[in-house]
């Protein structure tokens, strides 16, 4: 079954996303060895190298506890198909929302295929300021980020048309 415009465009979308996270996690890794840092901005924005063992912000990180990959992976890999059934199902008029979970997937598959292929994620946007310091992320975590923003802007039907006939 051919998949509709919209449709088309969401796979686009999310293979954009894995295509550029991977592409610079791949930078990442043949520049930067584990931890090494290079200030971008200074006392704002590093590039540092660091593999996060665990899921999202690092929790679990430190947590060490048989066959974690293998569970985590499994667990990201069960959501992953998830949410794209889910995204399959969404109406054509709730755009934000479709594109946001194409963001989401392209996200997810990107951190996927790290931990299918290395046991870890790697993360390198290093932000800090005056004592305060987030954690590090890549471009499959900003997407995710972007995503989800866009999914609660359709939640709260920002963006929608209104369609004539209808309350």
């Amino acid at each position: 079954m051919p998949f509709s415009a919209p449709l088309r465009g969401e796979i686009w979308t999310a293979g954009v996303v894995v295509a550029l996270d991977q592409l610079a996690k791949a930078t990442v890794r043949s520049s930067l060895e584990l931890h090494e840092s290079v200030e971008v901005i200074p006392h704002f924005f590093s590039l540092t190298r660091v593999h996060n063992y665990g899921a999202a912000f690092g929790l679990m990180n430190a947590v060490d506890f048989p066959m974690k990959t293998a569970l985590l992976s499994v667990v990201a890999a069960i959501a992953l198909a998830a949410l794209a059934w889910y995204g399959a199902t969404l109406p054509d008029h709730q755009r934000f929302a479709r594109a946001g979970l194409a963001l989401v997937i392209g996200g997810a598959a990107g951190n996927l295929i790290d931990r299918l292929g290395a046991g870890y994620v790697v993360d390198f946007v290093d932000l800090y300021w005056s004592g305060w310091h987030f954690w590090a992320f890549n471009v499959a975590d900003a997407a995710i980020t972007v995503g989800v923003s866009l999914m609660i802007l359709d939640m709260l039907e920002i963006g929608r048309r209104r369609v004539s006939g209808t309350v």
